[in-house]
């Protein structure tokens, strides 16, 4: 039997009653003091959370800002339409909503293709639009029967129209839903916040160059909303302040000429005004409807454009290469005359060949037998390549490099729109870093003609040519004249950008100006571009090589394949005593630059400084007097 000690025990269960109240005590207090903190201290806080549970606040849109040329023709506007659109998150199944929706709203297959491919590019995304521009019936019949659809709805959107469409479609560009990766660069640049609500971002041409300017500032709009997320009233609202207007120095009137003029060919034309670099026209045939890509292009679209052995979407007066042929020729002409190689007296045999000392190979003129005695006048006029021959391999490829570079080819322009390639105007230090070869003599003799690694754009040509007439002025060019504010319809002019002055010695260019102006007059290689002209305009004609030919074979356009055939090219400006408007012509497999290139450009001097409306494309003006620049 156990015995226990009764005051013992007793004394034992006071003590663990007492750190049971304590224990409950601390717990209560605790509690209490977690009250008084959410209750009390953070009533303001918790309060504020609770209201935005029941505020939403949402994005309100800017308007995009227009794009007009410089008299006023709109080349980009908007137009308000409704849109259906899913929030894929909402929707279990994709595939059957959209076959219950298809039974009252058209929906086609490619409008489906589109919209799956929406989704694998555009996953932080909430609503994606599966039609556009919806009808009075379609919106209609949805609202009654909306209910079927959660996470489907209608809404007001904003869309972009390019009323021009291929006419200026390398210059404009276009808009197109904004993807991940567009998504990333904002938040990179901390611009994400500006675009909440937006759908769609500049992609190419000045609509991507030009994109902080056009898309404006986004709103904001405090909603009070019920337990179902419906809006009830508006609180409060920020309004979004549209993008501004941009006015360009496109003249769309010149753009058509241009187009004209051209017809069916195809090719690239940039035409700069040369006092202050400002574009006038910039076409690269054949153009796209750029309102393909605003709502995400279909596959089939973009198969026809991506695949098309014409490359519609490839931009050929800012990114296409090409050798330049006989244009380079003036740049070399007055290399001789500034390096003190060759004089405006200087004249030397053609025989319609010329060879390096001690070697058999044979770099041949255009002209069988030669141009007889040919002086610096007479080998623009005539396109002698022999006299180039021979002045290249005295001149060097460096000497070529260095005085040629300061005419921008070689190297960007600066223009105010992204994606230019720099072209190729080669050295010897060049192909050294990229081929690990030395150079040879023989590469000097082609590159003296344009050919060989030579390798420029029409826009390139372009602003080498604007230096000659202007005196040695390098303007960058830029398509951008003028900013409208849209808030408060003030207009700032963007000043020139004058780059720098080449220090040429007018003497020097005079000389090579009287050449230019004969090419044109008759005797020349554009003779019969500039016949009964009524102002007197300065050019020079070019072949760019496609193919080489073999040694001892001549040219045969009819025996070649048409994607093989030499290029056509042209410089020129107008009028020649004060000139205002520099181009360059480029027609892709046409053969000489007298034939094609050349009676285009008169057309669009013809409408720029008479009003003359160009003719369809003319075949009668082809001009076989200048033959293909071949060196081999």
């Amino acid at each position: 039997m156990e015995l226990r000690d009764q005051p013992i025990e007793l004394q034992k269960f006071r003590i663990r009653l007492g750190i049971g109240v304590i224990f409950i005590l601390v717990l209560f207090s605790i509690l209490y003091v977690r009250f008084y903190y959410l209750q009390i201290t953070q009533q303001d806080h918790y309060s504020t959370l609770a209201e935005v549970n029941r505020i939403s606040i949402l994005p309100l849109v800017p308007n995009r800002g227009l794009i007009f040329d410089r008299h006023g023709k709109v080349l980009a506007q908007n137009y308000s339409a409704y849109a259906l659109e899913i929030t894929p998150s909402k929707v279990p199944d994709i595939e059957s909503t959209l076959d219950e929706l298809a039974a009252f709203i058209e929906i086609t297959p490619t409008d489906r293709q589109r919209f799956m491919k929406l989704i694998k590019e555009s996953r932080r995304f909430k609503s994606l639009p599966i039609r556009n521009r919806l009808n009075e019936t379609e919106i209609a019949t949805f609202a009654t029967n909306r209910y079927r659809f959660p996470g489907v709805e209608i809404k007001s959107r904003v869309f972009r129209q390019y009323p021009e469409k291929e006419l200026v479609s390398h210059v404009v560009g276009y808009i197109s839903r904004i993807n991940d990766k567009d998504l990333d660069f904002l938040e990179l640049n901390n611009e994400l916040n500006n675009y909440r609500g937006s759908q769609h971002i500049g992609k190419i041409g000045i609509e991507q160059s030009y994109e902080k300017q056009l898309h404006g500032i986004t709103g904001f709009e405090e909603v009070e909303t019920d337990a179902a997320g419906r809006s009830i009233r508006v609180l409060s609202r920020t309004l979004p302040i549209s993008g501004n207007n941009l006015i360009l120095s496109l003249d769309f009137g010149l753009q058509e000429a241009v187009e004209k003029a051209f017809g069916d060919r195809r090719g690239a034309l940039v035409a700069l005004d040369p006092n202050n670099g400002e574009i006038l026209a910039f076409v690269s045939k054949p153009g796209y409807d750029n309102n393909l890509f605003i709502g995400g292009i279909d596959h089939e679209n973009w198969n026809m454009l991506n695949n098309s052995i014409d490359r519609p979407l490839n931009n050929r007066a800012l990114r296409g290469v090409y050798p330049p042929g006989s244009t380079f020729k003036p740049f070399m002409a007055l290399a001789a005359l500034e390096l003190g190689k060759r004089t405006p007296e200087y004249s030397m045999a053609d025989p319609g060949f010329f060879s390096l000392p001690g070697v058999k190979h044979r770099f041949r003129d255009w002209k069988p037998g030669g141009h007889g005695r040919v002086n610096l006048h007479k080998s623009l006029v005539v396109s002698c390549d022999t006299f180039y021959y021979s002045l290249g391999n005295d001149l060097g490829i460096d000497n070529m490099h260095n005085f040629i570079g300061q005419f921008g080819l070689g190297k960007k322009t600066g223009i105010d729109v992204e994606n230019e390639v720099s072209g190729l105007l080669p050295s010897s230090a060049w192909k050294m870093a990229q081929h690990k070869q030395k150079w040879y003599a023989g590469d000097t003799i082609s590159a003296a003609i344009g050919q060989g690694y030579n390798l420029t754009t029409p826009l390139q040509l372009a602003f080498a040519t604007m230096m000659i007439a202007n005196g040695g002025k390098a303007y960058a060019p830029r398509f951008v004249k003028q900013i409208q504010n849209s808030k408060t319809g003030e207009i700032t002019n963007i000043p020139e950008n004058l780059l720098y002055t080449a220090n040429f010695k007018p003497k020097n260019l005079e000389v090579i100006r009287n050449a230019l102006i004969d090419v044109t007059r008759p005797g020349g290689t554009a003779a019969k571009a500039g016949a009964n002209a009524l102002y007197t305009f300065a050019g020079k004609t070019g072949t760019s090589q496609v193919v080489r030919i073999k040694q001892g074979e001549r040219y045969n356009e009819k025996l070649i394949d048409e994607r093989h055939r030499d290029h056509a090219m042209f410089i020129a400006y107008a009028p020649a005593e004060s000139p205002k408007i520099a181009l360059a012509v480029l027609v892709e497999n046409t053969g000489t630059g007298g034939s094609t290139a050349a009676p285009i450009a008169r057309q669009v001097f013809d409408y720029y400084l008479l009003g003359n409306t160009p003719k369809a494309e003319d075949d009668s003006l082809d001009d076989n007097t200048e033959e293909h620049d071949h060196s081999h």
